[in-house]
């Protein structure tokens, strides 16, 4: 029986297992799920009789040698930085790879070598990255083959609440995905191509740079710019395009009440504030503002950001309970870290609650002279907190590429992401079966 060792079994990895799992005792696979909660890794087996769940850690070089080596394929849910250290190790004892991960460095350097053992170290193979890039590159692919001249592409993706979930909630968004990932979105700078010409957007800047885009049936979103979006020219073969963006999609409102978080500084992740174990809710945001004993915090933050005290951000940060005399709970912590246990309280699922995600992209080319557009749009729902949207559309596109790799079906080695026409067509072709379907329209 052939081994798919999983390690990692978090919010994100419930359909990648239960996939797995499902298909386990027709295929005579064994699912191995380690994670460092062994509690966790039982919780996400359910008891099938070809799931095994055990507490592992990354840390134990001597655990981590005879799971990997034991193994047929390894599926690395871990932390980024940890997907290098698996990688070796399964180089060392000729195993295949999957991630959801982007592609680093170190990881890049691991090609030749696994080309040349005729390994897949398939990466980015989850949502964003991951679907995006294979829908896009479908579409991408298409308008090349029928010989039109692609000259612009924008992409969108968000996690967020589904349409009458949490009805009272202003931000209508809730934490789906890593909240820390959330927390430091954006720090850095911007850069995308528009019409032609660079840009270049300071995080400062950022999420009052917005785009809003219409998807019938769900409304309107507002996107703020992705970090880097240049690196697309070479992924995708865009090299002479006059438009490359991606961005990040959430309701509209969002960014602009989320900016005073970052011009006061509650993003910074750089140094650990005083006092933390006594801080309140409302001392941590008047800790960013100017002394007058005489004035409220609210008064003071909104002559410091020019805010109206009964407006829509002031609002959005009344519901969070930002003002408020709660202890924050922590005994230490950076402001970026202050922040995300803050905003946890009120952005973490509950049992009832139904996630959505969202994904949009636009192509413009020529076909001939006569200038022609296609939109892209995906959206999923989620069941409840468990079987969320996020997890079924980051976990199944993993699971059906482990198995495709099991099964022979993609076999070109090297370290890869799913850009090529022999991933990505059997993964969509799987996911429109499953019903996550990207429905695409000339406009």
């Amino acid at each position: 029986m052939k081994r798919i060792l999983i390690l990692g079994a978090g919010r994100s990895c419930t359909s990648l297992i239960d996939y797995l799992l499902e298909i386990s005792q027709e295929n005579q696979w064994i699912i191995r799920v380690g994670d460092y909660s062994e509690e966790l890794a039982h919780e996400k087996c359910h008891g099938y009789e070809n799931g095994q769940a055990f507490q592992f850690d990354i840390n134990n070089a001597e655990q981590r040698e005879r799971e990997i080596s034991a193994a047929d394929i390894v599926v690395s849910m871990l932390p980024a930085k940890f997907h290098p250290v698996v990688a070796k190790v399964c180089l060392a004892n000729s195993k295949h790879m999957v991630t959801a991960s982007y592609v680093s460095d170190e990881m890049k350097a691991l090609d030749a070598e696994a080309k040349e053992k005729g390994l897949i170290f398939l990466n980015e193979c989850g949502l964003d990255p991951g679907i995006d890039h294979m829908s896009a590159m479908r579409v991408i692919d298409k308008i090349r083959e029928a010989g039109h001249r692609l000259t612009a592409f924008e992409s969108f993706t968000g996690g967020l609440l589904a349409p009458g979930t949490d009805e009272g909630n202003p931000w209508e968004y809730k934490f789906t995905w890593n909240p820390r990932n959330v927390i430091l979105a954006g720090q850095g700078v911007v850069k995308f191509i528009q019409e032609g010409t660079y840009k270049y957007i300071p995080y400062q800047k950022l999420f009052r740079r917005t785009e809003q885009v219409h998807i019938p049936g769900y409304g309107y979103f507002e996107g703020y710019a992705n970090r880097d979006s240049l690196k697309y020219l070479d992924v995708y073969g865009l090299r002479g395009i006059n438009t490359i963006y991606r961005g990040t999609f959430r309701r509209p409102g969002f960014c602009r009440t989320w900016d005073i978080f970052v011009q006061l500084g509650a993003t910074d992740d750089t140094y650990e504030m005083e006092g933390v174990k006594d801080m309140s809710h409302r001392a941590f945001i008047n800790s960013f503002l100017y002394y007058n004993p005489n004035d409220s915090v609210e008064l003071k933050l909104a002559h410091y950001l020019q805010l109206e005290l009964d407006g829509p951000e002031m609002n959005r940060l009344k519901w969070l309970g930002i003002f408020d005399n709660t202890p924050v709970g922590l005994d230490a912590g950076t402001p970026a870290q202050i922040l995300e246990h803050i905003l946890k309280k009120k952005w973490t699922l509950n049992k009832e609650d139904k996630d959505m995600i969202v994904m949009w992209h636009k192509f413009e080319f020529l076909e001939g002279e006569q200038k022609k557009e296609i939109h892209s749009t995906f959206v999923a729902i989620g069941d409840d907190d468990v079987h969320t949207s996020m997890s079924k559309t980051v976990g199944l596109p993993i699971a059906i590429a482990t198995k495709l790799i099991l099964q022979g079906k993609i076999n070109k080695p090297g370290v890869k992401i799913p850009i090529e026409k022999e991933i990505y067509n059997p993964i969509l072709d799987e996911l429109e079966s499953l019903g996550f379907e990207m429905s695409e329209k000339e406009v």
